[in-house]
């Protein structure tokens, strides 16, 4: 590649503006530098709208690139675009990534400095595509060899593995990332590229999978990385009760048991860790057992720390295995694709952070910036003038500022001894930034702004404008803290990863960790040390419309893109001074021809020239400035009118040329040409007319044919309608498979034209009848009975019971006791039988309804009330009356019994899974029409020839009593909706 210096890059920087210039109205200017409404931002929608329209979807602001995303494939990345920008100064053609990454390259080459590019926007608006395309760029210009061909591998396959671990569902994307990511791109003294990676597919196993042994992942690391995976999901499936002395206990194993293996740490004291912490107590530390609230904390610190930890042993692996050995001395350019500033409908912790990062960028964007004018001012000998702009350090302190900021405050809450809560956090915030301008709560807020903050809110007036943050979780999820015993476990664990990520050392050490806040703060900290320490170029992508539609220009969207991005900031930042600059050279090469002193050579020095050509323009002494190599000219309308002079001009002296050749032949060789050369033009513009003429016909013919055919597109068909008809389908059927319903819930279908309403109802059940086939080909028999089971049970209790709506989500077991969990006798007593379902019930008996713990089993042809080894009632399916129930959320169940001697009455039970049990009771009894939801009170048989009442209601706290008057009562809360 060709080795250029600095001086010469910038010197040439506007070398291509020109070349724009004559389109503009059409298709806009490719430098907004150059707009005369540089403050407008409906002149600058209009410039980008232009451009996006002609699928120009790159615009400079000086060297800052803006991209929007196009939403389809464009023709301008191939290995010939890239050979044609290789080498090539900065504005000698359009703008284009590939100029970004090649003067960058270049810049590093000449002065053998760092660079970095910094790629931000928000979810969907093509960083990601963008930093492929660059690192594609390198990847094609930069030589190689077998060595770094190794390191480019490695690199094209941690993508899919950071992006497996590091991504999840948002607001705004199915797969974001929830990290940001930097590299550095190393360049030896001659500009050997050794990093670089290309379209991958992140969602293909086989891929992630793959990429583990490249990576320099052994068979044990990645059994351990997938057992850690494992086990945090597992830990989020753990749930605590209360004992009878209000402490946290794990009575299903089940999770913990898997947990103890996967992480090799044994089960007793895992079990233990998750429900005790250790406290110091007289000079020692004794165990102190957890209430259920906390147990909870404990678990999802444990969860958080385990896969935070991992995450960074991931990204250290992969940096390892990408570094490169060689001691010689190298250059870098840093490519960095961070998430962009958010504003959503409910902004918590995690918008906080990625608010605050991008605010740090933006300060970083207007300081670089501010820098690079002044230092080309003072290179120039121009006087340098301040420019007035937003300066959002005084928000970045408010949030960062030691002792005084947010994040110091959230700290200080999350550290102090005492009941901190997210309310006190938020007093604590009043108190000590309450009267700062960009502040603001519900309690400190105008008449007028009190009604869009909650009592739970606060706001900042960040640079690209207000964001509303409810304090919820802010205290949760910045306090990384781990209980020390629950570290123990972990430091004793196993599984090699686990133990490398918690060292035993930190036992030793008393200091409690830093917090999350602090933790990227400091991380941020050191990204934009590394960021000053380089030259910056930058890409600012925009998303165009929120559904992904190739040619839909959304201004509301974009205007909040381009005001949160900084774009009107750093606009206005390189229009405080001029809006062009140009070598000397240059600009007098191009325009000499404006002024007959140095029209059509100049001998003096360029400067000169240039400052005699602008006098005879006519340029007003506020329009220029003239610097030690450079012309700076202030207003775009002045260089404007300077190049239509100059398209003027040129055309003057082509049509001088031709009169001039003119005059030097004879009169009769003149006449034989000029004649020669009418006929030929005759002739010319005959072919010219007859083809015009035919495309005429041919248009009017086909217009007429297609107004026949819509006038009789409701006939059969026939020759008059049928191209019409046909074009029709073509166009429905095109748009139909770009709308096809994914899933069998999507009930969309797209409206179709009158004439093939028939065709597209039959393609429609089609479609359904082949989705349908699709799920039904995916249910496993387990899922099968499963749904069998929800249907039968939305039969009896939808709209019917409360609480029926939470436990849909809920899937129904087997059974909630195996058989060697019951008692060998009661197996003999039941002969034998073939057991269904389990569950521990509770009977409230004939003599004053006194509440009794039993099982009732259920077998196939009869359902067993039973006391340890004894069956207290045995009701045969065949004879059975009736099940009852009440609409509330209560879990009695009553079973209806025939009146004979053998039965003692209705079996009144309660059970904690009620659909569960009277679904499974019903199906295997086959009487689901027998299933009654009463609402208020219920009617049961006691005994031979006697009844009862049972009495329905709301309540404080639930319970089961005999009332004065001998009725049962049910008392239950009421369900939360």
């Amino acid at each position: 590649m060709e080795e250029v210096g600095k001086e010469e890059v910038e010197d040439n920087t506007d070398a291509n503006m020109e070349g724009a210039l004559i389109a503009r109205d059409r298709v806009g200017v490719q430098d907004f530098v150059l707009l005369d409404s540089h403050t407008s931002e409906n002149a600058f929608l209009n410039n980008l709208r232009k451009r996006y329209q002609e699928n120009l979807i790159y615009t400079y602001i000086g060297t800052l690139l803006v991209s929007v995303n196009p939403y389809k494939e464009l023709d301008i990345y191939t290995v010939t675009q890239m050979q044609l920008y290789r080498g090539v100064n900065f504005f000698e053609l359009p703008p284009h990534l590939y100029a970004i990454a090649d003067n960058a390259y270049r810049v590093m080459c000449s002065e053998y400095n760092n660079h970095f590019i910094l790629i931000s926007g928000e979810s969907g608006a093509g960083k990601t595509e963008a930093s492929k395309k660059i690192l594609q760029y390198y990847a094609v210009t930069c030589p190689t060899t077998e060595q770094l061909q190794i390191v480019r591998d490695r690199l094209l396959l941690s993508n899919p593995v950071l992006e497996a671990f590091g991504n999840a569902k948002t607001l705004r994307n199915d797969n974001s990332s929830r990290f940001g990511k930097y590299m550095d791109i190393q360049f030896d003294f001659k500009g050997r590229c050794a990093k670089v990676f290309s379209i991958n597919d992140k969602n293909d196993w086989k891929v992630v999978r793959k990429a583990f042994s490249i990576i320099d992942f052994t068979e044990k690391d990645i059994e351990h990385l997938f057992g850690i995976v494992a086990s945090v999901l597992h830990l989020g499936n753990i749930q605590f009760e209360e004992d009878s002395n209000g402490h946290a206990i794990i009575r299903d194993g089940t999770q913990i048991k898997w947990i103890s293996k996967l992480l090799g740490v044994h089960l007793s004291i895992l079990q233990e860790a998750l429900t005790h912490r250790k406290i110091e107590a007289r000079s020692e530390e004794v165990l102190s057992p957890l209430n259920v609230d906390l147990a909870f904390y404990a678990r999802d610190a444990v969860a958080k720390a385990i896969y935070g930890r991992t995450f960074t042993w991931l990204v250290n692996k992969i940096n390892g295995s990408l570094a490169n050995k060689d001691s010689t001395r190298k250059t870098v350019i840093g490519l960095l694709d961070i998430y962009g500033f958010e504003v959503l409908d409910t902004n918590s912790f995690e918008q906080f952070c990625i608010n605050y990062c991008n605010e740090k960028l933006q300060q970083l964007l207007i300081e670089m910036t501010l820098k690079a004018e002044q230092e080309e001012y003072e290179l120039e000998g121009i006087e340098w003038e301040p420019i007035p702009y937003f300066n959002n350090k005084i928000i970045c302190d408010l949030v960062e500022q030691k002792h005084k900021g947010i994040i110091s405050i959230l700290d200080e809450e999350c550290l102090r001894p005492g009941e901190a809560t997210d309310l006190s956090f938020l007093e604590k915030l009043e108190e000590k930034v309450g009267d700062h301008a960009h502040f603001v709560t519900r309690k400190l807020a105008d008449q007028k702004t009190r009604k869009s903050i909650d009592w739970v809110d606060f706001r900042l007036l960040h640079y690209a404008g207000e964001v509303t943050y409810c304090a919820v979780g802010f205290l949760e999820k910045n306090n990384d803290l781990l209980y020390r015993n629950l570290k123990e476990v972990l430091c004793n664990s196993k599984n090699g990863i686990i133990r490398d990520c918690f060292l035993l050392s930190e036992l030793d050490n008393r200091r409690r960790p830093e917090t999350v806040a602090t933790q990227f703060k400091n991380s941020l900290m050191s990204l934009i040390e590394i960021l000053m320490s380089k030259e910056p170029s930058y890409v600012r992508c925009i998303k165009p419309n929120e559904n992904k539609e190739p040619g839909k220009f959304d201004d509301y969207l974009i205007r909040h893109q381009v005001k949160y991005l900084g774009l009107m900031e750093h606009l206005r930042v390189r229009r405080a001074g001029f809006a062009y600059r140009r070598k000397y050279e240059l600009f007098l090469q191009r325009y000499k021809s404006l002024c007959p002193a140095t029209w059509p050579h100049w001998h003096g020095p360029a400067a000169e020239g240039v400052e005699r050509l602008i006098k005879h323009i006519g340029y007003k002494p506020e329009e220029y400035k003239l610097g030690r190599t450079k012309i700076f000219i202030r207003f775009p309308k002045t260089l404007f009118a300077t190049e239509d002079a100059f398209e003027f001009r040129k055309h003057l002296l082509v049509s001088r040329l031709q009169a001039k050749y003119k005059g030097c032949l004879g009169k009769r060789e003149y006449k034989k040409k000029r004649e020669a050369a009418i006929k030929l033009e005759a002739c010319w513009r005959g072919a010219l007319a007859r083809k015009a003429a035919k495309k005429r016909t041919w248009a009017v013919q086909t217009i007429r044919k297609f107004i026949n055919g819509f006038i009789n597109r409701k006939k059969p068909l026939c020759p008059e309608n049928t191209e019409f008809v046909r074009l029709v389908q073509y166009n429905y059927l095109m748009k139909l498979r770009d709308h096809v319903p994914k899933n069998v819930l999507d009930k969309s279908w797209l409206q179709p034209p009158s004439i093939l309403e028939e065709t597209s109802e039959m393609l429609q059940k089609i479609c359904i009848r082949n989705l349908v086939r699709k799920y039904c080909r995916g249910v496993t028999a387990e899922r099968k009975v499963q749904l069998q089971q929800k249907v039968v049970a939305s039969a009896v209790f939808r709209g019917k019971k409360e609480g029926y709506l939470q436990s849909i989500n809920q899937p129904f077991m087997d059974t909630r006791l195996k058989e060697n969990d019951i008692n060998p006798k009661v197996l003999q007593l039941i002969h034998g039988e073939k057991i269904k379902y389990v569950t521990p019930v509770i009977k409230y008996d004939r003599n004053g309804f006194k509440a009794r713990d039993r099982l009732l089993v259920l077998t196939q042809s009869s359902a067993y009330v039973v006391e340890m080894a004894k069956i207290k009632q045995k009701i045969d399916y065949a004879t059975l009356k009736g099940i009852s129930t009440s609409n509330l959320s209560d879990g009695i169940v009553v079973i209806h019994v025939p009146e004979d001697n053998k039965q003692k009455g209705d079996a009144i039970l309660q059970c904690e899974h009620i659909f569960e049990t009277v679904t499974k009771l019903c199906m295997l009894a086959n009487k689901q029409n027998l299933v009654k939801v009463v609402q208020g009170s219920l009617q049961f048989r006691i005994g031979s020839g006697k009844e009862g009442t049972m009495v329905f209601t709301v309540g404080q706290e639930p319970q089961v009593f005999k009332a004065k008057n001998g009725q049962l009562t049910v008392v239950s809360t009421q369900a939360k909706s």
